[in-house]
């Protein structure tokens, strides 16, 4: 149960494709989006996943927007491993960097604020825990945090068949993650009937769980609508398959 709930993290830090930061479209989503998920361990029901767009606000004298991603485990998962963990990242508003990431996190027994500030004058993500700054890693002059990832990936058209790099550090450490696009297809899920699109994270850039798992596989299903949200997002590890589904989007453009 454990490596489940925090495989859906991984998940979503992972779930990206290949697109340009320069891109001068307007953003698919705005202020008041909201997406709900389903999140299953197999065929059991263990929590739910919530995704906003919360705020357009000014930080450290930029226009930038306030992302939100919030998931808790129920009553039944509760009794095995309990989530109740925030992670919230402000991102400039032409979403072409992070300038803050944070994640209040309770998980089992685990209980922590992190927090990431990425100053791209020095070069640099501070990554602090408690308040108190435990370590640093450079950075180049355009980086995304795990879930500013997710929202990036929707500026642009979607393609079939693709291999991208993208930037992603999460104040520990820079990588750059290599993910594959499928085809397109029709699935349905709680929130309805979408055409989507599949992208497949290589699963050598893969960490924990995944890298214990021979045969594992990663999956995240985007719209190919106009909104181009994330509908259902698969993993099959060593300890079984973990499912979020999309349940239901209001504030959608």
């Amino acid at each position: 149960m454990q490596y489940c709930i925090l495989s859906f993290f991984l998940i979503l830090y992972l779930s990206i494709a290949g697109l340009s930061a320069d891109t001068k479209l307007a953003l698919p989503f705005q202020v008041g989006e909201r997406l709900d998920y389903d999140l299953s361990w197999g065929f059991l029901p263990v929590g739910s996943a919530i995704m906003e767009v919360y705020s357009l606000e000014k930080v450290k004298e930029e226009l930038c927007y306030l992302v939100r991603f919030s998931v808790r485990t129920n009553s039944f998962a509760d009794k095995f491993y309990k989530v109740r963990t925030t992670i919230e990242s402000v991102v400039s508003s032409d979403f072409k960097r992070s300038i803050t990431y944070k994640k209040s996190q309770e998980e089992g027994r685990t209980k922590k604020n992190i927090s990431v500030d990425f100053d791209y004058k020095q070069g640099i993500a501070n990554y602090y825990q408690n308040g108190i700054l435990v370590s640093g890693v450079s950075i180049p002059k355009q980086v995304f945090d795990p879930l500013s990832i997710a929202y990036f990936f929707r500026l642009n058209d979607l393609e079939p068949n693709k291999d991208i790099t993208l930037p992603t550090c999460d104040g520990k450490s820079f990588r750059k993650i290599i993910v594959r696009t499928g085809q397109t297809k029709n699935i349905t899920v709680p929130g309805g009937r979408f055409k989507v699109i599949e992208t497949i994270p290589e699963m050598q850039n893969l960490r924990g769980v995944f890298k214990k798992s021979p045969d594992s596989i990663l999956r995240v299903w985007y719209s190919t609508d106009k909104n181009r949200i994330p509908v259902k997002i698969s993993s099959k590890v060593i300890v079984g398959s973990f499912n979020a589904k999309l349940k239901k989007s209001v504030g959608l453009k």
